[in-house]
């Protein structure tokens, strides 16, 4: 009985790897996050440096490196046109999907151009790609970085990656910019503070207390570019 029940359900709710694919012009909104239409789209098998993050380039000096992903792929993608097969929807209700531009995957693109890395926990399709961007040093791989996934979740035990051996003190200066006095880019002005419960909240620029809040990294203080990625982060907004 479950087991007809279960092929019924197998004919009456296609999968999502067959389901219809995404097609229009693509709005950026980060280097591996698009818009096209009213679907938000991550795009698979990669992990792109979200837009507050920070590398080091070739002088040992921070430069926005994930503000230069999200625009290098509107400047090389924007205006054409976008085929998008649909892989899953993710935790945040986005859809998960591989997409071409053009019949090239843009994935492979960004990888290859060292402004992603292939996420291996999902997919091994960018790994040559990826050893390509390094040996060329293009991209984040002209410096030292943190990788995309644990630059969300950074500390003092993250990793430093590089075409080369990280410069002396690249981790104090990478680990600094999640809370350092100044904002790590324009676009990430939201400053997530922790109250004496332990409890994470986010004040916008027009809160009553955004500039008494002191960006120090000792009190756990970081950025954050959206209001969606504080409360991705667990974090909920001031009261006042």
């Amino acid at each position: 009985m479950l087991r007809r029940f279960l092929i019924a359900l197998a004919f009456l709710a296609p999968s999502l790897a067959h389901a219809a694919d995404i097609t229009g012009t693509a709005k950026v909104r980060a280097g591996d996050a698009v818009v096209i239409g009213n679907t938000r789209i991550r795009l698979g098998g990669i992990d792109a440096p979200s837009v507050d993050q920070l590398c080091l380039n070739t002088k040992s000096e921070r430069w926005t490196c994930g503000v230069a992903a999200r625009d290098e792929l509107a400047k090389y993608a924007e205006g054409k046109t976008w085929v998008c097969h649909t892989r899953a929807i993710d935790r945040r209700g986005r859809t998960v999907a591989r997409c071409e531009v053009g019949g090239e995957d843009i994935q492979k693109w960004l990888v290859r151009s060292g402004w992603a890395l292939a996420y291996t926990h999902m997919s091994r399709d960018y790994e040559a790609d990826e050893k390509a961007a390094r040996e060329a040093k293009a991209g984040m791989w002209q410096g030292a970085f943190i990788a995309p996934w644990d630059w969300r979740v950074r500390n003092k035990k993250t990793a430093i990656l590089g075409a080369t051996a990280p410069p002396e003190g690249a981790h104090a200066v990478l680990l600094a910019s999640a809370s350092g006095p100044v904002a790590p880019s324009p676009d990430c002005t939201i400053k997530g503070n922790v109250n004496s419960a332990g409890e994470c909240i986010y004040h916008q620029p027009t809160s009553r207390w955004y500039a008494q809040i002191k960006m120090k990294i000792s009190k756990g203080t970081r950025w954050f570019c959206s209001v969606e990625e504080a409360e991705a982060a667990g974090c909920r907004e001031t009261k006042r």
